[in-house]
């Protein structure tokens, strides 16, 4: 039997791997992804779920990057208004930290980077402690401003990105691991291994496209690749950890908090009944699947909190934690918090086969990044098509021309039985695809086996059967965030229920 030859073979499958196969797959081209544990399950699931301009970079005059992800956000706002929402930032201020002159050209310099955006502009606010946004905040903090980004759900935005690859044709492939590759008639053989049915297979593939994050130098030590490349750029491993803890503050905003490092740590209403904070910096040198909030990063971030707000917070209120290891181009700077957050595609040119690896990159940046990945591919393996994930809305995010808002408002209209809490969960975790999970059913008891929570066999089926759900943790923490909410009953009904479906 012929190995079936595809003309991408994506290694990863995280924010860039799914991106890179929505946008091939797209274009025509024939796509395998293959990626060794779930969907999401490395760092893609553990950022600060922002999508933002990176108004820091501005000191640093990464002026292109801010201009890009300034870009990209106003493109997947767009395209992803079931994922992607703004957001009004506030930005307190002491009288210790960056002066406010500072600010005020940095702001300035963010929304004229925007360009004709629709997120609010930048505004100072003089009299913070009056505003319902200020009341939390130490006396101290008088001044302060507003900007607008965007809240993304980085985990729905991998799974969704790969639907629609799948959609178009793509083959993806989750639990499973590239163990060898070799390259033959200026194509590539690849060996893989079912990590779920102990299978092993083979595929050919014209163009290998290494999208491990992390991993990008590990995977090719692992296939013997890199020996024969000394120019390879160099990746530094950078730990970012966050705390949830129970809801501090009320309201919409989120808050900025300068320290002095420089840094910023990002405090964030999360999932109705949570505060977010994070990230944290920090060099790492283990596997990535190994990575924890360490003692000291949650002291540094419960510290930055207490300088800012009344009522103070300690480690052990944190009820999760969560940390992930981002790979950073090694630019040679000293600094963690200074190293460049911009990717680099680099062309494997001493290899019998093409090969692209991605170094570097951030979650707002991933559309633009796959584009120039298929770009680069389309070259390699001298093929044509033009880019189109700019234009084209995301997998449930084809609102019809309606606002978030009004398309929330009509479905709730349309399932009239279906409680307001979940109505809401399902526009805001599937878009237009709340469909799909309801189908035929015109009543809650219609929605099968009840699992606690709000969580019905519907929605199960549809994770199973769409979205290569196959655990409880893929579910309820990958699928959508219902992990931080569900008591040890509903999980294990959660994991019973799943297991008969996928049986």
């Amino acid at each position: 039997m012929t190995d079936q030859h595809y003309d991408l073979c994506i290694i990863g499958g995280g924010i860039n791997g799914a991106g890179i196969a929505r946008d091939a797959a797209g274009r025509g081209l024939t796509v395998v992804l293959v990626e060794g544990d779930d969907l999401a399950s490395g760092t893609s699931s553990a950022s600060t779920k922002l999508i933002h301009g990176g108004l820091r970079y501005l000191e640093y005059r990464n002026f292109k990057l801010v201009k890009e992800s300034l870009r990209e956000r106003e493109i997947l706002h767009r395209t992803a208004p079931h994922l992607v929402r703004p957001m009004e930032f506030v930005l307190p201020l002491d009288g210790r930290g960056r002066p406010l002159w500072k600010i005020q050209m940095g702001l300035w310099l963010y929304g004229r980077l925007s360009g004709k955006t629709r997120f609010k502009p930048a505004r100072q606010v003089n009299n913070l402690p009056l505003q319902s946004f200020g009341a939390h905040l130490r006396p101290e903090f008088k001044k302060g401003f507003l900007y607008s980004d965007a809240w993304g759900d980085d985990t729905r935005l991998v799974v969704m990105n790969a639907v629609d690859a799948a959609e178009n044709g793509a083959d993806i492939r989750t639990r499973t691991i590239c163990t060898g590759l070799k390259a033959e008639g200026g194509s590539w053989n690849i060996s893989l291994h079912d990590r779920r049915t102990e299978q092993d297979a083979s595929v050919k593939a014209s163009c290998v496209i290494n999208a491990t994050g992390p991993w990008v130098r590990r995977f090719l030590e692992g296939t013997g690749l890199s020996e024969s490349d000394p120019d390879l750029p160099k990746v530094r491993l950078v730990q970012g950890s966050h705390i949830i803890l129970p809801r501090q503050i009320e309201g919409k905003h989120v808050y900025l908090l300068q320290q002095p490092d420089k840094r910023g740590v990002f405090v964030i209403p999360y999932e109705k009944d949570f505060t977010l904070v994070g990230t944290t910096e920090t060099e790492y040198t283990g596997d990535p699947k190994d990575a924890m909030a360490t003692e000291d990063e949650m002291s540094y971030l419960c510290e930055a909190y207490n300088k800012t707000f009344k009522k103070p917070i300690l480690p052990e209120d944190a009820l999760f934690t969560f940390s992930g290891v981002r790979p950073l181009l090694d630019d040679g700077k000293k600094e963690v918090s200074s190293v460049s957050r911009e990717y680099r595609l680099y062309h494997h040119k001493k290899l019998d086969a093409p090969m692209i690896s991605v170094f570097g990159g951030k979650l707002t940046t991933f559309r633009s990044l796959a584009e120039k990945v298929v770009d680069l591919s389309l070259n390699l393996i001298k093929a044509v098509a033009d880019p189109w994930t700019a234009d084209q809305p995301l997998i449930g995010g084809d609102f019809k021309g309606k606002s978030f808002a009004e398309f929330l408002g009509l479905q709730k209209s349309k399932y009239p039985w279906l409680p307001e809490e979940l109505v809401s969960r399902y526009v805001k975790t599937y878009g237009a695809r709340i469909d799909m999970i309801i189908g035929e059913a015109q009543s809650l008891k219609e929605l099968g086996e009840y699992c606690g929570q709000h969580i019905y066999e519907a929605e199960l089926r549809y994770l199973a059967e769409h979205e290569w759900a196959l655990t409880e943790d893929d579910v309820l923490w990958r699928r959508t965030k219902l992990g931080l909410q569900v008591t040890d009953e509903t999980a294990q009904n959660v994991a019973s229920a799943l297991a008969a479906i996928v049986k």
